[in-house]
This record gives structure tokens, C-alpha cells and sequence, in this order.
């Protein structure tokens, strides 16, 4: 869900990014969106149907500037894969943005189902990533 919302707000800003996601485990790769994250993407006219799971490789340090992780557990296990302290510092909770020094993360919507609040967690976040880079 990140993916497609940070994927619209960086075109609407004509922002010339390269955004893409990545899991830290290797369950879903190759798998579409859960058909839940899709319906919740849709009711704000975002189609994620295209995106593909993709586990999360140590040459994404060297290819982002920054990497956004969605909680606790996937901070520890990206930042146990960096190399150099400087892809330690790309290394941030994505809810910082919105909730600055919280450190709060992104609740887990696949068995509680709450995508909708995810959508507006991510949504308020990836606005305030933006904010801070333009």
C-alpha cells in the first residue's frame, strides 16, 4: 500500500523518484497485493493490481537513498543487513514522518483487517515524506 500511495504523491509533485517496496521475508514474492489492500487503494482511485512482492536484497542499500521500513520488526531485520553505517542511516520507520519521535508501526492489517486505517497512516506519512523534500 505504501508503494501506490508514495507512487501517486511523488507524480502529482513531478517528483522524479524511483519508489518501490520490499518485504523482509520471502513468502508473497511474485504475489499481487492482498485483494483487501487493493479494495482499500481502489475507494481512493489508486490500482496497486500491477505491483508484485519482492524480497528485500542488501543491493537496495546502494540503489535508495532511502528505505522505509513499516515496523519495528522490519527496522531490526533491514538494519541487521546493512553493510556500512551510511546504509544504516537510509533506514527509517515510515511512521516517523507523520508521528515524529513515536516510533510508532504501521499496524498489520492481513488479520484484523484494518486496511482502511493503515491506508490513512500511510497516506498522512508518505504526505509529510514529501513535505520534507520539497
Amino acid at each position: 500500500m505504501a508503494e501506490g500511495i508514495l507512487r501517486h504523491k511523488v507524480s502529482t509533485h513531478h517528483l522524479d523518484w524511483d519508489v518501490d517496496s520490499a518485504g523482509t521475508g520471502s513468502w508473497h514474492i511474485g504475489q499481487p497485493p492482498d485483494h483487501r489492500a487493493q479494495a482499500a487503494m481502489r475507494v481512493h482511485g489508486l490500482d496497486i493490481s500491477g505491483l508484485r512482492a519482492r524480497q528485500f536484497s542488501k543491493s537496495d542499500f546502494d540503489r535508495f537513498d532511502l528505505i522505509l521500513t513499516m515496523d519495528n520488526e522490519n527496522y531490526r531485520d533491514v538494519i541487521q543487513l546493512a553493510g556500512f553505517p551510511d546504509h544504516k542511516n537510509k533506514v527509517k520507520p515510515i511512521l516517523d514522518y507523520a508521528f515524529p519521535g513515536q516510533h510508532r508501526g504501521v499496524p498489520d492489517p492481513y488479520f484484523n483487517d484494518r486496511f482502511q486505517e493503515v491506508y490513512n497512516l500511510l497516506d498522512a506519512s508518505c504526505e509529510e515524506l514529501i513535505k520534507s523534500f520539497v
